[in-house]
C-alpha cells in the first residue's frame, strides 16, 4: 500500500505542536523496530513530506523545516519533496543536530516519539538541548497520528513457522547461542524487538512489512534459555504455538510494560541495544529499578553467520533467481534495441520471471529498473510520471531481488542499450575492477569491511571519481535483503567478517542526468588456505549471485591479465551453473555473453 501525501499536514502539524507547548519535532522513517521497510501505518514520514525512501528523518520548526537523507537519496529527495517547504540536506555534511543548532532558542522544546528513537539516535539532541539551554521532550502520542485520519491499521498478518529444511537450525538451539552470549556477560534477560531478530530467533515469519517476511513483536530472552513472546495471540494458531513449545511465553502486546516493570523489580541485569532498543522501552527499564548493560542485539551476530545448510540453500536459490535474470536480459537485448521497452515493463517482465520460481515468496526489494539519467538516481522508483523508453545509446540499470524459502537474493546489473561512449565503457570497467578487487582479496581473520571498502574505490579515485554509498551490506537468510552487524563501507561500523557471512559487492558510479553504473554480486565469506610461507589464519570470498556481466561495456584496456581471468572464470561458473536449466536459445545468447575475453 502506497501512502499519499498530505500537503495539509505541516501546517496543521505545527498547529498541534504550538497547542502542545512544543516549538519543534522530529521525525524519522522508522517504527518501534527500526525497521528499513516500514508498514503502512509506521509511513509518517511519507505522509507528512512525500519521500518515498527507506531512510530519512525531518525536523519540523514553526517557521523551519528540514529533510536529511544519505547519499543514495540526495536526487530522489529534492524530486519528491515541496522545497519551497523542507530544505534538503545530505546527512553525511549536515546531520540534523548540526542544523538544528543554528535554529534552536534556549528554552525551545523538542518533541519526539520515544518509540521509534533509540537512546544512540537521541544522544545528540539531548547533548545539543543541554548546551543551549533547550529540553528534549518525550510525547506521549505522536501528533501526526492524530491528524492521520485515515490512518492504516498496524500489521495483523498470519505468522507461520519456517521449518526444516528451510531452518537447519532450531529455534531451541538459536535460544541455546544466545543463553551462552547472555550468561558470560553476566545478563538475565534480552530485550528483542528488532524484527528480523525475532523472526530469526524463533523460526517464524509473516507479511507485517513489505518484501521482508518480519514479525513485528517483542520478545524476552532469558539466560535459561526461555522466551516471552509479546504479540496479538490471535495471530498464532494451534500449529504455530506447538512450534514455539513450552518454553516460550506467550503474552499480549499490552503486557509488555508490565513485564519490564517486573525486571526492574527484581533488579535484573538487563541487555538493551543503545542502537535497536526505543527509548521507551529503556526509560521503562530504568524507571523500574533495572540494572541496564549496553550491549548489541544477541541474535544479530549468530543470525549472519549462516550455517552451511544455509549456505547451500542460498546457492541454491541463486541458481534459480540466476536463471530468472539471465531470461530477461536475453529478453531485453532483443526487445530494447527496437525502442519498445519501458522501465516500467522491464521491471515488470523481470518480475514476472521471478515469480515463476519454486519456493519465491515475493520480491525483496522494489526493483529498480532506471534508464539513462534515471539511472544515477541510486534507489530510483519508476513511477508513470518518470517512466523512460530504453533508447539506443544509453545505459540501464537493473537492481532487483527475491525472497525464497531458502534464500534471499539481490543483485544488480548495467547494460548498454545498443553502442555506448567511451566515457561509460571507461566508468564501467573501473567500476568492475573495483568489483573484482573485493571479490578476489584475501584477508586475515579479524578483518572489518571498512578495511576492504578501499579497494572497490581504487580504480575511480585513480581519475578522480567516487560514490556515495557503501559498498557492501549483509543479507539474510528469507529475511532482510540488507542487514547487520557486517558491511562493507567507509563508516566504522560493523563486525569482523567470518566464515558464513554473506554481504553484496557493489562499486558504482552515477553522473547526474546522465546514466548510472553499478555491478553488484553477493559473496559469501569463505576460509581460504593460507599463502606458502604465510602464518595468518586467512578468509575470502565466494561469488553467490550467477549473471553475466555486459561485455560491451568492458574497456579491456584497462584491465590486468589477473582480472581478465577472473572475469573469464566467473562467467564459466555462470554458464556451468545456470545453462542446464535455461531454454536452447537462451542459453545460446548466455554462452555468446559469457565467451572469453
Amino acid at each position: 500500500m502506497s501512502i499519499s501525501y498530505d500537503p495539509t499536514l505541516i501546517a496543521k502539524l505545527r498547529g498541534q505542536l504550538q497547542a502542545d507547548g512544543l516549538q519543534g519535532f522530529l521525525v524519522p522513517h522508522a517504527d518501534a523496530h527500526q525497521s528499513e521497510y516500514l508498514p503502512p501505518s509506521a509511513e509518517r514520514l511519507a505522509r507528512l513530506s512525500g519521500f518515498t525512501g527507506s531512510a530519512g528523518q525531518a525536523v519540523v520548526l514553526a517557521d523551519a523545516a528540514a529533510l536529511f537523507v544519505d547519499g543514495r537519496y540526495t536526487l530522489q529527495a529534492p524530486e519528491q519533496v515541496d522545497t519551497q517547504i523542507f530544505s534538503v540536506h545530505a546527512i553525511a555534511t549536515t546531520p540534523p543536530e548540526a542544523w538544528l543548532r543554528t535554529h534552536l532558542k534556549a528554552g525551545d522544546r523538542i518533541g519526539y516519539d520515544p518509540w521509534l528513537h533509540t537512546v544512540a539516535q537521541l544522544e545528540p539532541f539531548e547533548d545539543l538541548c543541554t548546551e543551549l539551554d533547550a529540553h528534549l521532550v518525550s510525547v506521549d502520542t505522536n501528533p501526526i497520528d492524530t491528524l492521520w485520519p485515515d490512518r492504516p491499521a498496524a500489521p495483523f498478518s498470519r505468522v507461520e513457522a519456517l521449518a526444516p529444511p528451510f531452518a537447519p537450525l532450531s529455534a531451541k538451539a538459536k535460544r541455546g547461542l544466545i543463553a551462552k552470549d547472555l550468561k558470560a556477560a553476566g545478563v538475565d534477560v534480552a530485550v528483542i524487538t528488532a524484527g528480523d531478530s525475532l523472526a530469526w530467533a524463533f523460526n517464524i515469519r509473516a507479511d507485517d512489512v513489505p518484501f521482508t517476511p518480519l514479525v513485528l513483536a517483542y520478545a524476552l530472552l532469558t539466560a535459561d534459555e526461555k522466551a516471552t513472546l509479546f504479540i496479538d495471540p490471535a495471530r498464532l494458531d494451534e500449529n504455530l504455538r506447538t512450534h514455539l513449545g513450552p518454553d516460550v511465553q506467550v503474552l499480549d502486546s499490552s503486557q509488555l510494560g508490565a513485564m519490564l516493570d517486573a525486571l526492574g523489580q527484581g533488579k535484573k541485569a538487563v541487555r538493551i541495544a543503545p542502537r535497536g532498543t526505543p527509548a521507551w522501552i529503556v526509560k521503562r527499564l530504568t524507571q523500574a529499578g533495572a540494572r541496564l548493560i549496553p550491549g548489541s542485539d544477541p541474535c544479530q551476530l549468530p543470525k549472519a553467520k549462516k550455517t552451511p545448510a544455509e549456505v547451500e540453500g542460498i546457492k541454491r536459490a541463486h541458481v534459480r533467481d540466476g536463471r530468472a535474470l539471465v531470461q530477461f536480459l536475453a529478453w531485453l537485448s532483443e526487445h530494447a534495441p527496437m525502442g519498445g521497452v519501458t522501465e516500467l515493463s522491464a521491471a515488470a517482465k523481470l518480475d514476472g520471471l521471478r515469480a515463476q520460481n519454486e519456493h519465491f515468496r515475493g520480491l525483496s526489494f522494489p526493483t529498480i529498473s532506471g534508464s539513462g539519467p534515471n539511472g544515477a538516481i541510486v534507489h530510483y522508483g519508476v513511477t508513470e510520471k518518470s517512466n523512460r523508453t530504453l533508447k539506443s545509446g544509453e545505459l540501464y540499470l537493473v537492481d532487483s531481488g527475491a525472497q525464497y524459502l531458502d534464500g534471499t537474493t539481490d543483485v544488480t546489473r548495467t547494460v548498454a542499450i545498443g553502442k555506448p561512449s567511451a566515457e561509460m565503457r571507461d566508468r564501467f570497467t573501473r567500476v568492475l575492477k573495483g568489483h573484482i578487487a573485493i571479490s578476489s582479496q584475501r584477508f586475515p581473520v579479524g578483518t572489518r569491511g571498512q578495511e576492504l571498502d578501499v579497494l572497490a574505490r581504487q580504480a575511480l579515485w585513480d581519475a578522480g571519481l567516487d560514490y556515495a554509498h557503501g559498498t557492501g551490506h549483509g543479507v539474510g537468510t528469507y529475511l532482510g535483503v540488507h542487514e547487520g552487524p557486517q558491511g562493507i563501507s567507509k563508516r566504522g561500523q560493523g563486525e569482523e567478517l567470518v566464515a558464513g557471512m554473506v554481504v553484496s559487492n557493489e562499486p558504482g558510479y552515477y553522473k547526474a542526468g546522465a546514466y548510472g553504473i553499478r555491478i553488484e554480486n553477493l559473496i559469501t565469506v569463505v576460509n581460504v588456505p593460507a599463502p606458502k610461507g604465510g602464518e595468518l589464519q586467512m578468509l575470502g570470498f565466494e561469488p553467490l549471485t550467477l549473471a553475466p556481466i555486459d561485455k560491451t561495456l568492458i574497456d579491456t584496456n584497462l584491465l590486468s591479465q589477473t582480472e581478465r581471468a577472473w572475469i573469464n572464470a566467473y562467467h564459466a561458473q555462470v554458464t556451468e551453473q545456470l545453462a542446464p536449466g535455461l531454454d536452447a536459445s537462451t542459453c545460446k545468447w548466455l554462452e555468446q555473453q559469457t565467451s572469453e575475453l
